[in-house]
């Protein structure tokens, strides 16, 4: 599965590059071997609401009872977005597989080939993907993507018949993309 995620990942990445954007931080949540779906941070102004809205990722998680997290990002966006320094390789797709007892981070570098300009002046790129280095268990995550682990694995106590059926619905309403997979839409 982790490879299919990272190749997935990668593909996503070298499409909206190429269409002059950087993929939002996502979120796919396993529950027991089963993908739950695919969530992406919601619309982000600069910030505390950058760091809380990653951080809130988790919550699908959590209502789901997830058993690991997959978290990907890129670089220099998160660290803009929250205004952190930015930490370790840059361009760089970042995963993270987490489970209740630990977490690996996987790095991801590339450089960006310009392709040419859209006539909004935006830079559409193509990632060069560099050699990757290896697994970090235990690896330095920025604090919004730490919390989002941590996160995770924090029971969600809602007093409702379906607590991640109403927390699906919230995330929706703030804006975030919620794709999920057939075993868990409702």
């Amino acid at each position: 599965m982790w490879d299919g995620l990272v190749g997935v990942a990668k593909e996503t990445y070298t499409a909206s590059l190429g269409e002059g954007v950087v993929p939002r931080p996502l979120m796919v949540p396993p529950v027991r071997g089963e993908l739950v779906g695919l969530i992406w941070v919601r619309p982000l102004k600069v910030g505390q609401d950058a760091l809380a809205g990653i951080a809130e990722l988790a919550n699908i998680a959590a209502a789901a009872g997830a058993d690991e997290v997959v978290l990907a990002w890129e670089t220099h966006d998160v660290a803009t977005a929250c205004e952190l320094p930015i930490v370790g390789p840059a361009p760089c797709l970042n995963m993270v597989l987490a489970t209740r007892d630990g977490h690996v981070l996987h790095q991801f570098p590339y450089t960006e080939q310009l392709l040419s300009r859209s006539p909004e002046g935006w830079a559409l790129v193509a990632p060069d993907w560099r050699p990757t280095p290896a697994p970090q268990p235990g690896g330095e995550l920025v604090p919004p993507i730490q919390a989002a682990v941590n996160f995770s694995f924090t029971p969600i106590e809602l007093d409702h018949p379906d607590p991640f059926g109403v927390t699906v619905v919230l995330m929706e309403e703030d804006g975030y993309r919620i794709s999920l997979t057939e075993a868990f839409a409702r």
